[in-house]
């Protein structure tokens, strides 16, 4: 597929996975920090979205070459899923690692946290908006790095839980996909049942009281 750069109508050849001959570097390959080069693409997603973009978009936001970016990422999808694995960790982490009270408070109250900075994250709802087919593989076909790293969150506190008599025994695995998939549907089907704020926050009370039900000895 073809694209143009920005407000100049010069065609771009697509991004084909192999690298350009490029005959120097802007700068050298180990002194490139790879935050700027998603700091870059964070930039580009939120102002013209995944399609729009191209390699050269991205290495000339982030003042490196093309051949820089091919080296770490075969193409422009590639790039975005490293923003979005940064960008959930540091979501997960930091509303999922709670210390305060019984254990299955603290995981039902970092589900619900995470249900809602998810659905309010600007990334996520360009995505949603303008290439949502980006997501499907991940929500139909396989799991992904963020998935497994929610995973393992919702494990490690479901088995605290069993530890402190906060939850019930059981199967740990299944009862936190159970509610991931949960977590999931509040998040990506919330806005679309409705945007507003306060019938938005009554879902994320009737999660709470959801996973509460479930979780609960």
């Amino acid at each position: 597929m073809m694209s143009q750069h920005r407000n100049t109508g010069v065609t771009e050849t697509p991004d084909t996975g192999t690298a350009p001959e490029v005959s120097e570097e802007r700068r050298a390959p180990n002194l490139i920090d790879e935050q700027h080069i998603l700091d870059a693409a964070y930039g580009l997603l939120l102002a013209v979205g995944m399609r729009r973009m191209t390699m050269a978009d991205i290495a000339r936001a982030a003042d490196v070459s093309r051949a820089t970016l091919y080296r770490r990422w075969r193409n422009v999808r590639e790039v975005v899923a490293t923003l979005m694995t940064r960008e959930w960790t540091t979501l997960a982490n930091a509303e999922l690692d709670v210390t305060a009270g019984i254990a299955r408070e603290r995981l039902v109250g970092g589900v619900v946290r995470l249900v809602r900075a998810s659905r309010s994250n600007r990334m996520l709802r360009k995505i949603i908006e303008v290439d949502p087919e980006f997501l499907l593989p991940y929500l139909l076909h396989r799991r992904g790095t963020n998935t497994t790293r929610q995973l393992e969150l919702i494990e490690h506190g479901i088995r605290q839980g069993i530890a402190d008599g906060s939850i019930r025994d059981g199967d740990v695995a299944v009862r936190a996909e159970s509610v991931l998939l949960t977590a999931w549907s509040f998040a990506l089907t919330g806005p679309a049942l409705t945007e507003e704020a306060e019938q938005l926050s009554a879902l994320d009370d009737q999660l709470h009281d959801l996973l509460e039900r479930y979780l609960a000895p």
